[in-house]
C-alpha cells in the first residue's frame, strides 16, 4: 500500500454515528479493523474483520472475494490515519460506499464506550 496522495476526499463516520448504527440500524454494514494482531488484543469492538496492514500482501489479492464492493464499509485503526489509507485503497478498487472511523477505537473509548480500553 503506497503512501500516495489521496486522489478524492475521504468520507468519514462519527464513533457517535457508527455506535448507533451498531444498535439501530438493519442495514449490513462491513467493518474493517486494520490495526495490528496485539493492538486488537488490548482493544476491540465486536463485528469488525481484522486485516493488519502488515499482512496486506496476504489479504489484498482476495479483498473483491472477501467483501462486497457496493456495501457500505467503515474502516477503522487507532487514530484514523492507517484506515484512511486504507480507504483510499479500497476506493482505488471500486469500493463505493466506503467511511473512515473518524478518530478511531480511541474516540470510541473516549466518546462512546469506556470499557474498551485505551492504549
Amino acid at each position: 500500500m503506497s503512501s500516495k496522495d489521496f486522489s478524492q476526499p475521504i468520507r468519514e463516520i462519527t464513533v457517535q454515528e457508527l455506535a448507533t448504527r451498531l444498535k439501530t440500524s438493519t442495514s449490513k454494514l462491513q467493518l474493517l479493523d486494520v490495526r495490528e494482531p496485539l493492538e486488537v488484543e488490548m482493544a476491540s469492538i465486536a463485528g469488525f474483520e481484522v486485516l493488519p496492514l502488515s499482512q496486506f500482501s496476504e489479504w489484498s489479492t482476495q479483498i473483491h472475494s472477501r467483501f462486497d464492493k457496493d456495501a457500505e464499509t467503515v474502516v477503522m485503526c487507532h487514530h484514523g490515519i492507517r484506515s484512511a489509507q486504507m480507504c483510499q485503497w479500497l476506493i482505488d478498487r471500486g469500493f463505493t460506499k466506503v467511511k473512515n472511523l473518524a478518530g478511531g477505537i480511541d474516540a470510541y473509548s473516549i466518546l462512546v464506550d469506556r470499557t474498551v480500553p485505551r492504549y
